[in-house]
């Protein structure tokens, strides 16, 4: 009898293979998976499987049977030292040794005459040839300059909206945006320079954002109308361009798919209050309490113990049946809690553990001093249960009002997630200033806030009436003014919607049948909203102190 084939191939880690698992109408798939881990439990092997151009929060552990290892792919045998241009042996080289590398070069062309056999260690004379000057070395790009604040009115009318919506948004230079591009790679921006095209000029300013844009309602968009084209699948608001995560703040650049431990779930289960989470990411509780089946969390302090003992024990001391901190919104049973990162540290690194669970990219544990965190919470006999919240940097010099935003998965689907950005953009119009969110935003967060910003404009704009029975205006800035979403999000969520036409020489807003209906059932299905009479909040100048 012929032996079984996986007796035969031994899968490892790095092994690529077709496994099974069902898809949302429930019916069998074979997608392309990596293996990731191997462990053996009760003497049966478990494969840790990530599927390939799926979210990580659809990795799990499988057994042997929902593999095909009839269609294994081994992992290819890395170089022994790293390359460079593609060619084996060549190591890579940091720009200083680059430059010293040219320079040597051209001292040994210029020096040796004749080449003898080098002797072990020795490095070997460089061939007679001209010198070539260092190549631009990508990586050593500075990472995206931040997006200024609104322009004033007079330069706001000196920007054009035609333009500034296709190419940037940030107003860079001709010369910066020409020899500057980003390119998208893997969710995070990857440079290269490309030369100027000689002979290129800007044409003359069309349009500012402080320029009137007619609205049209309920009208075909015009066939002479030029559409400006829809943004990619981009998170960067302010262009077609994504840029790349910023190094400070709660989303530094996220470096930890690089370590196989920090890839893989270590978490099995989390029960807090009545509800049972399983965790979709990686998140750095202690090493002791990963290989529990169940970690319990107080859902009023979120302190973490390792049963139900424990738990038990802790709720007879527990006083809190609320999140620490000043309650400055509440109407029914929602009500959202302002708590300081310093003032209730570990509160707020007990937030953001929690947090980590379901948000890949966010890197902030531990240092919560200069963050501000805003709790949803839902009101019954029992307390102030948790159900979402988002953190804002005290000082942001970029106009975020958003570090990290999160609603827990029981609440999700339920208009929580909107509510969380409504509440925070209320604070933006207490504060007087217009907000963004902080990038990368996840796949869930970046469907919420363009569905947000949508509704929203699509309210304003439908909200506009005829002046002396003319078409009703309204510039790019009042929009962002009205609404305080930032300028660059308002241009890119009209592109988004296909809703900026240029007709005779100016530019038009055409609302077709279909979005004003589509508009009006999504808000008829939108029932939370925030009462901006039931906000109690005065807002600090966190500048003037000197500590957070």
């Amino acid at each position: 009898l012929e032996e079984p084939l996986c007796h035969k191939v031994d899968v490892v880690e790095g092994c690529r293979l077709p496994v099974l698992r069902k898809n949302q109408e429930h019916e069998d798939e074979w997608p392309l998976a990596e293996i990731l881990s191997v462990k053996e439990v009760s003497s049966r092997k478990l494969y840790y499987v990530h599927y390939i151009d799926f979210n990580k929060r659809l990795d799990e552990w499988v057994t042997l049977d929902r593999l095909d290892l009839k269609k294994l792919q081994f992992p290819k045998k890395e170089a022994k030292t790293p390359t460079k241009n593609g060619l084996p042996g060549s190591r890579p080289s940091s720009p200083e040794r680059e430059v010293r590398k040219s320079l040597d070069l051209n001292v040994q062309t210029t020096t040796t005459t004749t080449a003898t056999a080098p002797s072990r260690g020795k490095t070997l004379p460089a061939p007679k040839r001209k010198a070539e000057p260092p190549a631009p070395l990508a990586p050593q790009v500075s990472p995206a300059p931040p997006v200024p604040s609104l322009p004033s009115s007079a330069e706001a009318s000196q920007a054009a909206v035609y333009p500034a919506a296709r190419e940037s948004t940030t107003f860079k230079s001709r010369e910066d945006h020409e020899q500057l591009t980003s390119l998208t790679t893997n969710g995070t921006a990857a440079r290269r320079l490309i030369p100027p095209q000689p002979g290129r000029k800007r044409k003359a300013n069309c349009g500012g954002t402080d320029e009137m844009i007619k609205v049209l309602q309920y009208n075909k968009p015009q066939s002479a109308s030029v559409f400006l084209p829809p943004p990619e699948d981009s998170q960067d608001s302010s262009d077609g361009i994504p840029t790349a995560p910023r190094m400070t703040g709660s989303l530094v650049s996220d470096r930890s798919h690089d370590d196989i431990v920090t890839r893989m779930k270590n978490i099995e289960c989390i029960e807090l209050g009545r509800h049972r989470l399983k965790p979709w990411y990686f998140s750095p509780y202690p090493q002791e309490l990963t290989s529990l089946p169940i970690l319990y969390l107080c859902e009023f302090c979120l302190k973490y113990v390792k049963s139900l003992k424990c738990l038990q024990r802790h709720l007879t001391k527990c006083n809190l049946r609320h999140p620490p901190g000043n309650e400055i919104y509440r109407k029914g049973t929602i009500s959202f809690f302002e708590i300081d990162g310093r003032k209730n540290k570990t509160y707020s690194q007990n937030l953001c553990l929690i947090a980590k669970c379901f948000l890949d990219h966010k890197t902030l544990y531990y240092d919560t001093d200069p963050f501000l965190f805003y709790v949803m919470t839902e009101y019954d006999s029992k307390g102030f249960h948790i159900v979402g919240y988002f953190s804002k940097e005290k000082e942001s010099t970029e106009d975020y009002n958003v570090a990290c935003i999160l609603t827990l998965p029981p609440y999700q689907r339920r208009g929580y997630g909107k509510l969380l950005i409504e509440f925070s953009y209320e604070l933006s119009k207490v504060e007087g200033k217009t907000g963004t969110p902080e990038k990368p935003l996840s796949d869930l967060g970046l469907l919420s806030y363009r569905s947000y910003w949508s509704q929203t404009i699509l309210e304003i704009l439908m909200d506009l009436k005829p002046d002396n029975g003319e078409r009703p205006q309204i510039t790019i800035n009042e929009i962002s003014e009205i609404t305080s979403v930032k300028k660059e999000d308002v241009i890119s969520t009209l592109q988004y919607l296909n809703l900026i036409n240029y007709y005779k020489g100016q530019y038009i807003l055409t609302l077709s049948e279909e979005i004003v209906d589509g508009h009006e059932k999504a808000m008829q299905k939108r029932h939370l909203r925030i009462d901006p009479k039931c906000l109690h909040f005065t807002p600090k100048d966190w500048s003037k102190r000197g500590k957070w």
